[in-house]
Formats: C-alpha cells, sequence, structure tokens
C-alpha cells in the first residue's frame, strides 16, 4: 500500500496534467504570439474559457501530485508524469474526434513498457521529510541559473524548435524544483500542521516556481513545435526529479546490473516520447 498510494495519485494527476495540456494548447495558439517574454500574455488567456478549464485541472493535478509526494519518494512519483505526452495525445484525438494511426499507438506502448521496466529496475525508496538548508541552497542556485540560461538562450531564437526546446527545458527545471518543494511543504504540513505550512519559506518557494513555470510553459507553447518542446519538457522534468530526489532526500536507487534493464527502459521512454511528439504534433494541437 505504501507504494500503491503515491502511484495512484501520480497518475491522476498526469492525467489531469495532460487535459490541462490539451486545453491550454489550444487556447496559447488563439492569442497573439510574442517574440520576447510577456507577462501580459497571461492576462490575454484569463479571456479564454479553455486556459480557464486548463488551469482548473492544473489545481486538480496539483492537489494529486502533492499527495504523491507526501506519500512516495521523488524519483518514483515524478518519471509517472512522462505518462502525460500518451495521455494528452489520446485527450486531443478525443477532442478533436480523430483516430490515432497504429504508430502513435506503438509508442505510447514503448513509453508505458520502457517506464514499467525503468521504476522496476530502479525500485526508488526513501521518503526523507528533513532536508539541511546547505542542499536547498546549492539546489536552489543550480536550478535558478539552469533556468536563466536556458530562458535567455530560448528567448534570443526566433519561434522555432530551438526556442521551444530551450523554454520547454526551462519549464522542466521549474516543474522539478516546484515538486521537490512540494514535497518538502508536504512534508511540514503532515508534521506541524496547517500554522506551520503557511509559515514555511517551502510554502511560498513552490508557489513561486509553480507560476514561474506556468508562464514559462505558455512562452514553449507558443514558441515553436511540440515536437521540440514537449521531449525537453516531459524528459526534462523526470531527469531532473529523480536528481534531486537522490541529492535532497537521500533516495536510492538500485544499481549494479540493475543499470542495465534501467537504461533500455530508458531508451525505449525516449524513443517512443520523441515518436509521440513527432507524429502527434499535427493531432496536437490542430488545436486552433
Amino acid at each position: 500500500m505504501g507504494f500503491l498510494l503515491p502511484v495512484l495519485f501520480a497518475l491522476f494527476a498526469a492525467l489531469s496534467n495532460a487535459l490541462a495540456t490539451v486545453l491550454q494548447r489550444r487556447a496559447a495558439l488563439t492569442v497573439p504570439q510574442s517574440d520576447g517574454f510577456r507577462f501580459g500574455l497571461v492576462l490575454d488567456l484569463l479571456r479564454r474559457p479553455l486556459w480557464i478549464g486548463g488551469i482548473l485541472a492544473v489545481i486538480a493535478a496539483g492537489a494529486g501530485q502533492a499527495v504523491a509526494l507526501a506519500t512516495g519518494a521523488l524519483a518514483l512519483v515524478q518519471p509517472l508524469f512522462v505518462l502525460e505526452l500518451p495521455l494528452a495525445l489520446l485527450i486531443a484525438s478525443l477532442v478533436t474526434r480523430s483516430r490515432m494511426p497504429g504508430p502513435l499507438w506503438l509508442a505510447v506502448g514503448g513509453v508505458v513498457a520502457g517506464l514499467g521496466i525503468v521504476l522496476v529496475a530502479a525500485s526508488p525508496t526513501g521518503n526523507r521529510t528533513d532536508v539541511p538548508g546547505d542542499r536547498w541552497v546549492t539546489a536552489l542556485a543550480a536550478c535558478a541559473v539552469a533556468v536563466a540560461v536556458l530562458a535567455v538562450v530560448g528567448l534570443r531564437r526566433r519561434p522555432g524548435r530551438m526556442r521551444a526546446g530551450c523554454l520547454g527545458a526551462a519549464t522542466a527545471v521549474c516543474y522539478a524544483l516546484t515538486a521537490a518543494l512540494m514535497k518538502s511543504a508536504m512534508h511540514v504540513l503532515d508534521d506541524d500542521g496547517i500554522g506551520a505550512f503557511l509559515g514555511s519559506w517551502e510554502t511560498y518557494a513552490f508557489a513561486a516556481t509553480g507560476l514561474c513555470a506556468l508562464l514559462l510553459l505558455e512562452h514553449a507553447m507558443q514558441g515553436g513545435p511540440l515536437v521540440a518542446s514537449q521531449p525537453a519538457l516531459t524528459l526534462g522534468d523526470a531527469g531532473v526529479s529523480v536528481a534531486l530526489g537522490v541529492l535532497l532526500y537521500e533516495e536510492h536507487l538500485r544499481t549494479h546490473w540493475w543499470l542495465l534493464p534501467q537504461f533500455l527502459g530508458l531508451c525505449l521512454i525516449c524513443a517512443g516520447v520523441f515518436a509521440l511528439a513527432r507524429n502527434g504534433a499535427g493531432a496536437d494541437a490542430d488545436a486552433t
């Protein structure tokens, strides 16, 4: 049960996020594009009911993710969000009333199989509730530098794959850091109650990084094709989250010969994600 609960809530959160992605993508394509970083983009999107629906789905996903992180390892919960892409394409096909072709179903199977192999082989364990301050300083500084560099490089490019990929990767780092901070804040809530939760710096930090991720995501969606932004976002979130789980929360992954099936599973995931993004780019959005 200790393994099942976080997995179930993580899957619920992934489904909610997939729905949010479809709705927000459709909304983002209906507002004027911007060559630079524009805070007014959110104001434009607030006038789109589809975007509001996407935000409600994000809130539901956040609640599910919070429960999953409070009960399971970061290195277990966050990789499950790799399923967002195949779920988003399935939802998009329902919304547009189009059938997914055979190659996409094969790619979906590859992602699911690869994720299962990786998680079984890695068997993430550990649920530390207290992270030393010096580790947070190092993690926050590293993530801030990565996000700043990726965002600046991306925003200096014209709309296209490079721009979308950099902004998608910056969003991924923000998502992973948000999850790490949320996990800490949920442990504060569980151990010390709502008062301590509202007084915890982690609570406001994960809210701030979450808002940053949201704004970057909207620019990534406008910045170029799904084939560039989505793999960077999907794989980057999982990879950075696993690293933060190990470095911050001292979570453990199986090593030695278990690394071989982990590598094979990762190859399946990467191949499936790139195939889904490439072949599903048209379905995704046509979104307009």
